[in-house]
């Protein structure tokens, strides 16, 4: 394992306290949600949707990164990357992850990520990397272990209080998508080598080996330590049993491409709720990889053709589901 040289920047993290910021009017989209939030202006680049649905923290265009919590008039936080010269400048986050515990979150743009408190709103730290450009990032309960996956195939985890880090060499092509165990202790990434691998975050060492006929877009854990989803470009979305790296079911359906940017279990482990960049969600049962369920979102204000990318989705609770997307809008939705 070759350990990366990491830059420390706490300095450069920008906390605002936000005194007051209203809902906005609501735009009627093709299906009818329950209720609609404002959550961003001018639409966003990246978002994550808490495991209980309670939180939202969004990257917006025009004006940084807001953390919300589900029904609230005006958001907790905002945040920002602040760029080596001291300018702010357009916001460039485009991945976000919160931690299963709703504790913390990990934010990243091409060259840099940074950790939060979600309770105090404060910065974790801040670290530039040197070689190649973020992908995705995923981060452990507690802020313990975030995982980086970058455009030169490594995909690195990383612990802030100790300073440990190890690089995982097993991808040979650009890494598209990670996903970490609430523990940390586990690490499942894809790329465009057609495979996915579910490997120890303490040795580096490949548990099982997810494979497809193309690139892999998207990957994600079960929290609960029982699936994993993986997906490609093409046709193949599979759900695995995370213990014995068997094959439970693959997504039904009948299009020859269905692009997945999210996906999460529901806590009884019934249900997989994705997001996709055609505006919608769908519901899918775990058991039988048949869809039971789809939405679809609001698009963003004068895009012609009307267009949105769902980044986030959640199960707020048994018959909700909540999802945020490019359009700036967190919408609720109820289940069938």
């Amino acid at each position: 394992m070759t350990t990366p040289s990491l830059k420390t920047f706490t300095s450069r993290l920008i906390v605002t306290l936000l005194a007051g910021f209203g809902l906005a009017g609501c735009i009627v989209p093709d299906t009818t949600p329950d209720n609609q939030w404002r959550i961003v202006e001018d639409g966003a680049y990246a978002a994550d949707v808490s495991v209980d649905g309670q939180l939202s923290v969004v990257s917006g265009i025009n004006n940084g990164i807001h953390v919300w919590r589900f029904g609230e008039a005006q958001p907790l936080f905002q945040w920002s990357h602040q760029s080596e010269d001291g300018d702010q400048g357009n916001n460039l986050v485009a991945n976000v992850h919160i931690s299963a515990d709703s504790q913390f979150a990990v934010t990243s743009d091409r060259e840099a990520f940074a950790i939060w408190s979600l309770s105090s709103g404060e910065p974790v730290g801040f670290w530039r990397i040197d070689e190649s450009t973020i992908r995705d990032v995923a981060l452990a309960n507690g802020g313990r272990g975030v995982l980086v996956g970058r455009s030169s195939g490594k995909v690195m985890f990383f612990e802030p209080e100790s300073g440990r880090r190890i690089e995982f060499l097993g991808h040979q092509e650009r890494i598209n998508s990670v996903d970490i165990t609430p523990n940390g202790r586990y690490a499942l990434t894809g790329g465009n080598d057609y495979v996915a691998y579910l490997w120890s975050t303490d040795s580096g060492q490949v548990i099982h080996t997810f494979t497809h006929p193309s690139r892999v877009t998207l990957v994600a854990l079960d929290d609960e330590g029982r699936y994993a989803f993986t997906a490609d470009s093409q046709q193949k979305s599979q759900i695995w049993n995370v213990q014995t790296g068997e094959p439970i079911s693959q997504l039904q359906y009948i299009a020859r491409q269905k692009i997945f940017t999210d996906a999460v279990f529901s806590k009884d482990g019934k249900y997989l709720l994705t997001g996709a960049p055609s505006r919608r969600l769908y519901l899918w049962e775990v058991a039988t990889g048949e869809q039971v369920g789809e939405w679809k979102v609001a698009p963003r204000e004068n895009m012609s053709p009307p267009s949105a990318v769902v980044y986030g989705v959640g199960f707020l609770d048994d018959e909700h589901v909540l999802s945020v997307s490019s359009s700036g809008l967190a919408e609720l939705w109820s289940m069938p």
